[in-house]
């Protein structure tokens, strides 16, 4: 068993999307191989509708996967296809664009205003580029949860992990994608398999994830018994980490205890050529993706 090291930590930026819709991302649009087989991810969190009412209207994607994962609050969707749907706390959608699509995402608060979730973005190689595009809507209640002797919580979204199989199923990246609650002071090992490119996003208390050259927990402990720590070792909100090979992930929880997404895919290892929402392997596919966006013809019919 070998532990992955931490090779970066980096904040999520703001930014806008759709008709002005404010969230945090922390990586897409830079250097697709840095974690192939992802391109993107969106943190949309949120507490002002204003920063999020205005949503993402009809808009196209070809050649990728969307994995919109709700906390809070609900998001209405609709296609060019008449596929019509309601994702609300603890749902999941798993939208396979495949050959093209066009669709709207319409985020609305709960009651208290609140609009929580993430969306990732996959690739898909180029066998699966233009295959018919195709949606896996997941209830919470439809996840599995694992919660170990510790009080470790695990919800398995896709994936195998501690006996349970996630939902979603015969996607291309062969993913991982867990939702991870580890509580205050506990160390905790996840395994990944050494083919897979792996990040956490952690979303919710601190955390420090073991690096080869630094003992990380050790100062962790100190904090939680009340003495002073070094905040640099810790990786708090809206932050990604980044990590190298290695079949093992650990993580020591900070006095708050800690809650991250862990996701791992195995790589395409093709080239990228991405442009918005379309994402091809060459320029001459990329231009046609938009004369077909021009003309009216961008959207299969289906067989």
């Amino acid at each position: 068993m070998s532990i992955r090291p931490t090779i970066e930590t980096r904040k999520a930026m703001p930014t806008m999307e759709g008709a002005g819709v404010k969230l945090h991302r922390a990586f897409g649009f830079h250097d697709p191989t840095e974690l192939d087989p992802f391109l993107l991810f969106d943190d949309f969190r949120n507490e002002h509708p204003a920063d999020y009412l205005r949503g993402f209207p009809w808009h196209p994607h070809r050649g990728i996967e969307t994995i919109t994962y709700v906390l809070a609050g609900t998001v209405e969707h609709g296609d060019s296809l008449g596929n019509s749907g309601l994702l609300g706390a603890g749902d999941v959608q798993w939208m396979t664009a495949g050959s093209g699509i066009l669709h709207q995402e319409m985020p609305k608060g709960n009651a208290k205003g609140q609009m929580h979730g993430f969306q990732l973005w996959g690739n898909l190689p180029s066998s699966q580029k233009m295959t018919a595009p195709r949606y896996q809507d997941v209830r919470g209640s439809d996840i599995p949860e694992v919660i170990d002797d510790d009080g470790t919580r695990v919800r398995v979204i896709v994936g195998e992990f501690w006996g349970k199989t996630g939902p979603v199923d015969g996607i291309a990246a062969d993913p991982q994608y867990l939702d991870i609650s580890v509580p205050a002071g506990v160390r905790k090992t996840f395994k990944v398999d050494t083919y897979r490119r792996a990040f956490a996003y952690v979303f919710e208390g601190q955390g420090a994830f073991a690096d080869a050259s630094v003992p990380t927990g050790v100062l962790l402990e100190k904090e939680v018994a009340g003495q002073e720590v070094n905040i640099r070792d810790m990786s708090g909100d809206r932050t990604l980490v980044r990590f190298g090979t290695g079949d093992e992930v650990t993580v020591q929880a900070g006095p708050q205890g800690v809650r991250f997404l862990l996701i791992s895919g195995a790589p395409i290892a093709e080239p990228v050529a991405w442009h918005g929402p379309i994402v091809m392997n060459t320029q001459q596919e990329l231009q046609q993706a938009f004369r077909e966006l021009r003309n009216g013809t961008f959207i299969r019919p289906a067989h």
